[in-house]
């Protein structure tokens, strides 16, 4: 029942996403509407999100971190394509703005796609685990992303704090490691769980970090690359355990 409500909404959303593209080219007042249904559409999509979730029991917590981080990446998505429509909008064709409104609404239909192959593993004991891990390497694919782009933070932090958090990702890799040789899928759910919080707090805390007023330009490029060669080294990790 829950899952046929999810593909439901999850379909509207994405008939939501179609008509905010087409809306960035027609008038103030389509956008609105476009903006307004599709805010519409995510919140009820997280309420069938969380009955879904909740109807797992309370037995299976990481299951439902799954479930929740999906509708979460779902509900960000949408947030930055709505936007970029507002940035592309009245703007020509071949405008900068337009290619980045059309990498949102892909990013939008990715997760969108993501949540569903979440929901339908959930139902199947013996994909959970795989499809954690698939859905947490293409999140983190994201946040590279973002961390990789010339977007100032809006916020600095100290470099005591991007130290801090790269104890995150030394208990995420001993997780990681232990899952690939337990091959449970609990241990597998749980270093996906893990992995996506961690890496994504390193992400943060490193750009934030590398942009603190005492950090000089060169030292600024150095951190910014280890925080992407970090990620990549992780996301490697994470792929082995996938393929075991």
């Amino acid at each position: 029942c829950y899952r046929e409500n999810i593909l439901k909404t999850a379909k509207a959303l994405v008939e939501d996403t179609k008509l905010l593209v087409s809306g960035a080219a027609s008038s103030q007042d389509k956008l609105a509407q476009a903006a307004q249904s599709s805010a519409n559409t995510i919140t009820q999509l997280a309420e069938v999100v969380k009955l879904g979730a909740a109807s797992l029991g309370s037995d299976d917590p990481e299951t439902q971190v799954v479930l929740i981080n999906a509708i979460k990446d779902v509900a960000k998505a949408l947030s930055d394509l709505i936007g970029a429509t507002k940035g592309a909008a009245s703007k020509p064709a071949d405008d900068p703005s337009m290619y980045q409104l059309k990498g949102a609404a892909k990013v939008m239909v990715t997760n969108v796609t993501s949540l569903l192959k979440t929901v339908k593993a959930v139902e199947d004991e013996a994909t959970r685990g795989t499809r954690a891990l698939e859905a947490t390497i293409e999140y983190i694919k994201q946040e590279l992303t973002v961390f990789q782009s010339s977007e100032v933070p809006e916020k600095v932090s100290s470099p005591e704090e991007s130290i801090r958090m790269t104890k995150g990702i030394t208990m995420a890799t001993a997780k990681a490691v232990a899952a690939g040789n337990s091959c449970r899928q609990e241990d597998v759910i749980a270093t996906a769980n893990l992995s996506r919080k961690a890496v994504a707090d390193m992400l943060t805390a490193c750009k934030q970090a590398s942009y603190h007023p005492d950090v000089g330009e060169e030292v600024r490029e150095r951190a910014l690359r280890f925080g992407t060669e970090c990620t990549l080294g992780y996301l490697e990790l994470l792929e082995h355990v996938l393929l075991v």
